[in-house]
């Protein structure tokens, strides 16, 4: 049975820069990938099937997997080891987008759209055809320490995120909570989540902080406000 939390709301400890951006992206490619977001706990008994879902599809190129490690069910007994209170937030800015009056776990948000539980990876291969995000909107291109974002502006608010992510495969023995005695491999945990700021049309640049671990990985999202649809995607070549 999927287990739930229904939560208060949540104290906010994000930066939000909102912008203008166009409302369409790129249909998915290596180099516009569909971005597949996991919202999961080692302390939660239903994420593991979901877990292995989302490490089976991190290595297809026209993918961006990312796994959010949340902190609601610390409570259980078992700290997760990844766990960051502005991840379980950004999962909040998406209940409330959404209308939804709860977070859950595990739970996958493909291109900041429709929300399924993921435990099921034809589920998740559907989602992702059903959430490719077309073509148009706006480009991004890597420079030597900075990233440039350009398009026209289309009325949209957005927010320019920049994400580190760790793409080895990390085994953790759970020692506590629902999966006490079981060790997860996990894949593309995120570890740094930062707002770059705004951009509302032409060409933008954006100095990229340094990352706190050199075998972390770099992506940029352009979405539409907190908890809005990701228009735009890219890793970091």
């Amino acid at each position: 049975m999927l287990d739930r939390l229904q939560t208060g709301w949540l104290k906010r400890g994000l930066w939000a820069g909102l912008v203008i951006l166009p409302a369409a992206g790129f249909a998915a490619d290596a180099a516009h990938p569909t971005v597949v977001e996991e919202y999961q706990s080692q302390g939660c008994s239903s994420c593991p099937p979901a877990n292995a879902n989302l490490n089976a599809i991190a290595d297809r190129p026209e993918i961006l997997a990312l796994s959010f490690s949340v902190t609601y069910w610390d409570r259980l007994g078992w700290t997760d080891t990844f766990g960051n209170m502005a991840f379980t937030d950004r999962q909040w800015d998406y209940a409330r987008a959404g209308g939804r009056s709860n977070v859950y776990t595990p739970q996958m948000v493909v291109n900041g759209g429709d929300a399924i539980v993921g435990n099921s990876l034809g589920e998740v291969e559907a989602a992702i055809r059903a959430g490719d995000r077309g073509t148009g909107g706006p480009t991004i291109a890597w420079g030597n320490g900075s990233v440039s974002i350009a398009g026209p502006g289309a009325g949209a608010q957005a927010v320019v995120w920049l994400v580190r992510y760790d793409p080895r495969t990390l085994e953790v023995p759970v020692r506590g909570g629902e999966n006490a005695g079981r060790t997860l491999p996990h894949r593309n945990i995120v570890k740094e989540l930062v707002s770059l700021g705004g951009w509302t049309s032409g060409s933008a640049s954006f100095a990229l902080p340094a990352p706190g671990d050199p075998a972390l990985k770099t992506a940029l999202l352009v979405q539409e406000g907190l908890g809005g649809r990701i228009i735009a995607a890219a890793k970091m070549p």
